[in-house]
Order: structure tokens, then C-alpha cells, then sequence
């Protein structure tokens, strides 16, 4: 079986915090299929061919305001390219 671009893996590891525990939430309630695994200081995060950060998610766990480039303090790395990172969403997916 090949893998194509709506099947390849993308994730993000984030580092664990009061404040990314509504980080974590935001993606895992945004993304059906994801899969979140707890490790020692981070989250992985992993979707297939695609995970998506919005910022109102994110707000509305946090309860405040939350920019999308506070997302740059919290991951500590992913996999996939970013294909869009703007004030509203951020979106990691594979080109091919």
C-alpha cells in the first residue's frame, strides 16, 4: 500500500504546559483522527495528511486572547511542511 499526501503523518511534539494544555486540547478538538501521546515534558501530536491550529480554538480553552505566533514558544518540533500560518490558523501538510 503507498502512502499519499492525505494519508503521510504530520505531527507537531509540544512542550508540556499549563498554557499548551489548551493548545493540546484546541488541536485534538479541531482534528478528527488525531493522536495524542503524553511523554516526559511534551505532546505529540499526529494526524493523517494534516493538522490545523485555529486561533478561536485556542481561545476559547484558554480564555484569553492567544496570537498564532505564541504557537513559535510552544513546539518543540514537527513534521510536515507548514503550508499556512497566518492570524487565524496555522495548517502543517505534506507538498506530495
Amino acid at each position: 500500500m503507498s502512502t499519499t499526501a492525505t494519508t503521510r503523518p504530520v505531527g507537531v511534539d509540544i512542550q508540556e504546559s499549563e498554557t499548551n494544555r489548551s493548545v493540546v486540547e484546541a488541536i485534538e478538538a479541531t482534528n478528527d483522527g488525531c493522536t495524542v501521546q503524553h511523554m516526559p515534558g511534551l505532546v505529540r501530536i499526529t494526524a493523517p495528511g494534516r493538522l490545523v491550529i485555529t486561533r478561536e480554538s485556542v481561545e476559547e480553552r484558554l480564555g484569553r486572547e492567544w496570537e498564532t505566533h505564541e504557537f513559535q514558544l510552544a513546539i518543540v518540533s514537527y513534521f510536515g511542511h507548514i503550508k499556512e500560518w497566518d492570524d487565524d490558523e496555522i495548517v502543517i501538510a505534506w507538498d506530495h
